[in-house]
């Protein structure tokens, strides 16, 4: 296993955001993390990648204790992830935005940021000049460039949050080939995701969230069948 939860719970004041919340993630896999809005999804991956500290649990990651560990020595250790709301430095290029990640991800690495970029855009297949200003991108442009930065610091585990947010359906086709396209290059991914069509199309496993308790896991037929998730999500008069 790439990444173990294990009883993993994080407090804001009174407001328990994750509940003892356990969950393994197989290396090479599409992990689905869903649940209705405020269930703790976020929360639960702010907790795995450092930003947040969890009260109780461990989080393990490639057979280390990564529980206390900063965002920063996580990410050095093969962690990266996206955001839902996507932040780029405005005022430099979209390749410069790629170098930051290539540049802070992996100290020990000799090849020039530079390079590394320049393969990543390609890779996520962005379409305009390297050299064009990340202020001047539409949203999916947005998030293949935060896609290709998190890449780019060469991480074995990606972690997206609501990556499929505010897509067309065209868009959401590409976004799915890409999303594929990063598991075939051995990157474990954990996603985050309202757009059930999405998770179901690509994940492995699933786990549900439902506030901040795991209420079921599964694959996505045994997800699908789960009343108990039904009910989360449309209410238990839809099962009547």
């Amino acid at each position: 296993m790439i990444l173990q939860a294990k009883g993993v719970s994080k407090r804001f004041g009174g407001l328990k955001a994750v509940k003892n919340v356990s969950m393994e993630v197989p290396s090479g896999s599409i992990f689905g993390l869903i649940g209705p809005n405020g269930a703790g999804k976020t929360t639960f991956l702010n907790s795995v990648a450092g930003y947040y500290n969890p009260e109780d649990g461990e989080v393990w990651f490639n057979g280390k204790n990564i529980t206390r560990y900063s965002a920063a020595k996580i990410c050095h250790c093969g962690m990266a992830r996206t955001f839902q709301i996507v932040h780029s430095f405005p005022q430099l290029s979209i390749l410069e935005n790629v170098m930051v990640g290539a540049i802070f991800g992996d100290p020990k690495r000799t090849e020039k940021a530079e390079v590394v970029a320049a393969r990543m855009l390609d890779f996520v297949e962005f379409p305009l000049s390297h050299q064009t200003l990340a202020g001047d991108l539409n949203t999916i442009q947005l998030k293949r460039l935060e896609m290709a930065r998190a890449l780019s610091t060469n991480c074995q585990l990606l972690l997206l949050d609501e990556v499929a947010a505010g897509l067309t359906p065209g868009e959401l086709v590409d976004l799915t080939s890409l999303i594929r396209k990063i598991r075939q290059q051995g990157t474990t991914i954990i996603m985050v995701e309202h757009l059930m069509k999405l998770i179901m199309d690509v994940c492995d496993q699933i786990a549900v969230l439902y506030f901040g308790e795991k209420i079921a896991e599964g694959n996505p037929t045994e997800i699908f069948k789960n009343d108990r998730v039904t009910e989360a999500y449309l209410g238990c008069n839809y099962l009547l």
